[in-house]
C-alpha cells in the first residue's frame, strides 16, 4: 500500500467513525422519547459498516507479500464505508407511569429500548477508533514528509 493509501483508508475509518458517534449520540439524545413523528416510542439505530467498493484485504495481503511489503503504486477502493443505518428491531420497555400523557389503559408507556450503559460504550469505543485513526493518518503523514525531505 502507498503512502497515500494509507491516508485513504484512515480518512475512511475517520467518516465511519463520525457517523458511529453521531448516530450514538442520536440514540443518547432520545433514550426517554416515547412519540416519534411514526407514532411510537424511538428505535435504537445502529450504524452498518463495509469493505470499501473495490477493496480485498486477501489481495492486498498476498501483493504485498509478493513484493515484500513494498507496494509500487497506488491502491483504490481501500478501507471501510457506511453501508447503512439500520433501526434495531428490540421491543421497546414498559415502564410504570400512569400520569404519562402517553400511558396506555394500564398506565404503562412504552419506552425506547435504549440502554445507556451500552451506548456510551459505543461511543468510546468510536472515539477511541476516530484517535487512532488520526495517529495513523498523522504517522502517514510524517512519513511522506520524511521521504520529501530525503529527496532534497
Amino acid at each position: 500500500m502507498s503512502i497515500f493509501g494509507a491516508i485513504d483508508t484512515s480518512a475512511s475509518a475517520l467518516t465511519a467513525s463520525r457517523v458511529q458517534m453521531d448516530v450514538t449520540a442520536e440514540n443518547l439524545a432520545n433514550a426517554q422519547t416515547t412519540r416519534t413523528a411514526d407514532g411510537g416510542p424511538y428505535q435504537r439505530k445502529t450504524v452498518v459498516l463495509r469493505q470499501a467498493a473495490g477493496a480485498d484485504f486477501g489481495a492486498t495481503l498476498a501483493g504485498a507479500m509478493e513484493r515484500g511489503g513494498v507496494s509500487g503504486g497506488r491502491t483504490g477502493g481501500s478501507g471501510v464505508e457506511v453501508a447503512g443505518i439500520t433501526e434495531h428491531p428490540a421491543p421497546p420497555r414498559l415502564v410504570y407511569d400512569p400520569g404519562h400523557p402517553d400511558a396506555n389503559a394500564e398506565g404503562y408507556v412504552e419506552m425506547p429500548a435504549v440502554d445507556t450503559v451500552v451506548e456510551m460504550v459505543d461511543l468510546i469505543a468510536a472515539s477511541r477508533a476516530y484517535e487512532a485513526n488520526v495517529t495513523a493518518m498523522q504517522a502517514s503523514k510524517q512519513m511522506f514528509a520524511k521521504t520529501l525531505e530525503l529527496l532534497r
